[in-house]
């Protein structure tokens, strides 16, 4: 009787290893360059986003999984994103009605 798993060939950890330092040399470039604003921050989330996929999907054998828990685990977590997105818009909402209307009045100083 054999306990063995299912067994994956080290190479593909190997070029995933390759990729996240890729990824991350490309992630401190972004610093290094000094890229400034959107830009930057867009390229940060970006190779961060990059970087977690290819350790959950290789290195947490997402890849290999069946569809029902990649799915038990990806929309929840794509759930959160879209709620935390709606929230930061009320909240910027928020912030801007109390700039409009709790800001000091000025009597035509």
């Amino acid at each position: 009787m054999s306990d063995q798993g299912q067994q994956h060939p080290i190479s593909i950890y190997f070029w995933v290893w390759g990729l996240l330092f890729v990824l991350s040399a490309a992630s401190y470039t972004v610093d290094y360059l000094a890229f400034q604003g959107y830009l930057r921050w867009t390229l940060i989330i970006i190779f961060m986003m990059l970087k977690a996929g290819l350790i959950v999907a290789v290195f947490m054998h997402m890849m290999w999984e069946r569809m029902a828990l990649i799915y038990a685990i990806l929309v929840p977590t794509l759930v959160l994103i879209v709620l935390v997105g709606l929230m930061a818009g009320e909240a910027d909402y928020t912030w801007l009605t109390r700039e409009e209307f709790f800001t000091p009045f000025s009597w035509g100083d």
